[in-house]
């Protein structure tokens, strides 16, 4: 049988149900992997290899005995280190979050937990989950399993690089800027950010959020396939009565006509060649799969959704963070805070949210257009490592290419980073956006593409 880490965890999940496999098996051929590949790109900063075994030893007793299995039995899957999970320290890069152990999980944890999941270990983010890049004073730096030079995305560096180097099948992140799309992304894996809503978001050792947070922070799957998206989704999303913006709805909505709009250049990011590229070719992937493609020649606004969000998300309350990230004294959040500084300020929280419901508005109304949008993830490929830390016009560099990133949080929507290859040795893709709840055109577009594409080898 092939090597069990290799398995998409729709597969995994298949075997062990049949008992071809026990979750033991699987478990220990993940922590084989992890221990084998880790050393080399720091993606997991904290496990606990007898727990992970305690657990699959529970999911093979529930099988011994009959009982009815969740949809992600047996299936290793990693966790952010800036979520909660009882046991573990939330430090989410920080040194001073060291000896933050949480007792309860994050709903999106307990969830996975509830589906029968092995939570195989805790993977890295930059400080305080600020940038797009990954290196902390904590846990250190997480490093790109398919190109060391590269960053390996941010804030779910460390899920990003799991994925794509086989250490677990799924892996739990966290978006409120692009924190899922750009690690998939930059680590040639697929990432979605779901709803706002979808998936009960909420760190109960924190406290209440800011209403940057509740509005634009969701949790969710990278995975190597776009099922062990979807299933990884439908596991997440369960009820859970601690988030008041939960929704129940659906998965799956009603039927759309499989039309998309593709856009190569939204609201003047004048993406490189590569990406305008990689944006056309999954255009015509898409045609050939039956999907009626228009081109269009902008989207609704973007900067000023991405401005707003940045201002939700950082100016509210931004001195108190930036006393935080001096007393932390890490580099990449100090860069990230004192970079930002005019983009946030004056903050007028009023003023932004009335904003807000209009573009939101304005957004929905293109979506019922337009089932699909087809968009760049990035205006460039995945940066050198560290690229914002080098000087003022490389910081404003990296917010400018990543502005579609940043611009659809603000208006609860999902967004789909689907890999379509190299380019040379860099991974590329794209990304997909839809109306509120319609993960499910996401998905679908995202597997048309997928079928058409020779899938990235795992590192």
């Amino acid at each position: 049988m092939e090597e069990l880490w290799r398995l998409s965890a729709t597969e995994l999940a298949d075997l062990i149900r049949s008992k071809s496999v026990s979750a033991k098996e699987a478990a220990q051929a993940a922590l084989a992997r992890l221990e084998a590949v880790n050393p080399n790109i720091n993606a997991v900063v904290d496990y606990k290899p007898d727990d992970v075994l305690s657990q699959a030893a529970a999911v093979d007793a529930a099988i011994a005995r009959g009982d009815e299995l969740g949809l992600l039995a047996g299936v290793p899957v990693t966790i952010k280190v800036g979520a909660d999970q009882a046991g573990f320290a939330t430090t989410d890069g920080m040194r001073l979050q060291h000896d933050h152990i949480a007792a309860l999980d994050n709903p999106a944890v307990a969830n996975l937990r509830k589906a029968g999941a092995i939570l195989l270990g805790r993977t890295n983010c930059p400080a305080v989950s600020y940038r797009w890049f990954s290196s902390n004073l904590i846990h250190g730096a997480t490093t790109n399993p398919r190109e060391a030079s590269l960053t390996p995305g941010g804030s779910s560096s460390g899920a990003g690089a799991a994925v794509a180097a086989g250490i677990g099948h799924i892996a739990h992140g966290s978006d409120i800027a692009g924190s899922i799309r750009y690690p998939a992304y930059a680590c040639g894996v697929h990432g979605l950010r779901p709803s706002l809503g979808r998936v009960p978001h909420f760190n109960p050792s924190f406290g209440g959020r800011s209403i940057g947070g509740q509005i634009g922070a969701v949790s969710g799957p990278l995975a190597r396939t776009i099922n062990d998206l979807r299933i990884g989704l439908a596991a997440m999303s369960a009820p859970n009565a601690y988030d008041p913006w939960y929704a129940p709805v659906a998965l799956n909505g009603p039927l759309r006509p499989k039309r998309v709009a593709m856009c190569l250049n939204p609201d003047g990011l004048n993406p490189v060649p590569d990406v305008i590229a990689a944006v056309a070719d999954a255009g015509r992937r898409l045609q050939r799969a039956g999907w009626v493609v228009e081109e269009i020649s902008d989207t609704p606004p973007m900067r000023e959704p991405a401005d707003l969000l940045t201002k939700l998300w950082l100016g509210d309350g931004y001195e108190a963070q930036l006393e935080m990230a001096e007393r932390e004294g890490d580099p990449g959040a100090l860069a990230c805070l004192r970079g930002l500084r005019d983009k946030v300020h004056p903050f007028d929280l009023s003023a932004a949210l009335a904003r807000r419901d209009l573009l939101t508005r304005e957004w929905f109304a293109f979506l019922e257009k337009y089932p699909v949008l087809l968009i760049p993830v990035s205006g460039e490929l995945p940066f050198p490592d560290n690229l914002d830390l080098k000087d003022e016009a490389s910081f404003e560099r990296v917010w400018h290419a990543q502005l579609p990133q940043v611009a659809i949080p603000l208006m609860g929507l999902p967004a789909l980073t689907v890999s379509t290859g190299l380019a040379g040795r860099i991974p590329v893709g794209v990304q997909f956006v839809a109306a509120r709840f319609r993960e499910d055109l996401c998905l679908a577009a995202g597997e048309a593409i997928e079928a058409s594409a020779r899938p990235l080898a795992m590192c």
